[in-house]
């Protein structure tokens, strides 16, 4: 404990000297999270210094060895750098697919080429990630997937479709499940490989959301050529890689939460703000008592993450309990959203103007909606739950 309180005042210390000031502020529109890629625009210089100088710390992923751009440090380190990082109100230096699937899944699966060759640049934010699992056929039930991976010898030829693909239009990379072998289980034969979304044949097509925005695409293959050393795992075998990033996935999706209580206010001084305070307290009962409610089960949420992650990291399998996490986090950030509608009320609805950051309120609610599809939908989740995790009759 004594030296977790010594790096704790060494990471506040270090963020009150290097975190810049306009890193300390809200987030006002989507520019001002940083993605990082070969095509990435900085919002600003603070944004790029403070990018660079995390990842040169290592801070960008703490708990990753040091020779994958790392800082080697414990679950523990790396939730006092959140907690300090919160306190002053610092914003994520990155936010990467890399970071939050691909990498967990190399450091488990990879070939040490592999690492080396990805991770870093990953951690540097050099290299942006996209994820080609679901297909129009094959959205929850992923082992239904049918886009085809000849093996030619010395590479593959992918032909087929991925359907909801973040980002797909902006990543440079992409890791993707595809179809080796049709002749056995549909868990069997699958494969995972590696790509540059620049190769011939590549071509992401957005899908435009309620929200006006297009954060998903379509993504077509069309012989595209993907090198032998870009395979993860074992040939056919690519779906105990996919179960394994799906677990982390669902972590990211499930404790968004999270993300999103640190690029915005909390619930009740956002009320306050908005409402206003009668005897140091807002009038509306009822809106305070399900704030309050929330706040709690934030709470115990976070606590729970945090103690799964760390068992994790620990080497036990999450298995089902990913699903719970993911479940529970997706309802708990449409019940936070829609209460920050609650609060806001018509003003919370506008769509275009500048006080409102471009209806960015109601557009990031509206997404909110998507978490409870991506990941695996909430009625999966409750199937995986209810057999797996309560072990009810029938189930």
């Amino acid at each position: 404990m004594t030296n977790l309180k010594a790096f704790s005042l060494e990471v506040r210390t270090w963020l009150e000297d290097n975190c810049p000031d306009e890193m300390r502020q809200p987030i006002t529109s989507d520019k001002d999270i940083c993605w990082g890629g070969r095509e990435w625009q900085f919002q600003s210089k603070a944004q790029k210094i403070w990018m660079e100088l995390m990842a040169k710390k290592g801070w960008t992923v703490p708990t990753w060895p040091v020779e994958y751009g790392g800082a080697g440090l414990s679950r523990a380190e790396e939730m006092v750098i959140k907690k300090e990082m919160k306190r002053i109100g610092a914003r994520s230096p990155l936010d990467s697919f890399g970071i939050w699937m691909l990498g967990p899944a190399l450091l488990k699966f990879g070939t040490e080429d592999q690492k080396k060759e990805h991770l870093p640049p990953v951690a540097r934010g050099e290299i942006r990630w996209c994820q080609g699992y679901s297909e129009p056929a094959a959205g929850s039930d992923l082992a239904s997937l049918a886009t085809k991976c000849e093996d030619k010898g010395d590479h593959f030829i992918v032909n087929g479709q991925k359907v909801w693909t973040s980002y797909a239009d902006q990543a440079d990379w992409i890791f993707c499940l595809v179809r080796t072998d049709n002749t056995g289980k549909k868990h069997h034969g699958i494969s995972f490989v590696l790509f540059d979304m620049k190769t011939d044949g590549v071509e992401p097509k957005p899908i435009k959301l309620i929200s006006g925005r297009s954060p998903f695409c379509e993504t077509f293959f069309k012989d595209v050529r993907v090198e032998k050393k870009n395979l993860v795992g074992v040939q056919d075998k690519g779906w105990d890689v996919a179960k394994y990033l799906l677990t982390h996935e669902r972590e990211m999706i499930g404790g968004q939460h999270e993300v999103a209580g640190s690029l915005t206010r909390p619930l009740h001084e956002l009320a306050a703000t908005v409402l206003g305070l009668d005897d140091g307290k807002l009038s509306d009962t009822m809106l305070r008592s399900k704030i309050a409610e929330t706040e709690i089960d934030e709470w115990a949420f976070s606590m729970t993450l945090t103690r799964k992650l760390a068992e994790a990291k620990a080497g036990s399998s999450l298995g089902a309990d990913s699903s719970m996490l993911k479940y529970y986090g997706t309802e708990l950030n449409k019940r936070k959203y829609e209460l920050m509608m609650d609060a806001t009320g018509h003003d919370g609805l506008e769509w275009e103007s500048d006080r409102s950051s471009d209806g960015k309120l109601a557009r990031t609610w509206l997404r909110t909606k998507g978490n409870s599809i991506e990941g695996g939908t909430s009625e999966v989740q409750l199937n995986i739950i209810s057999k797996h995790i309560l072990q009810l009759p029938g189930a």
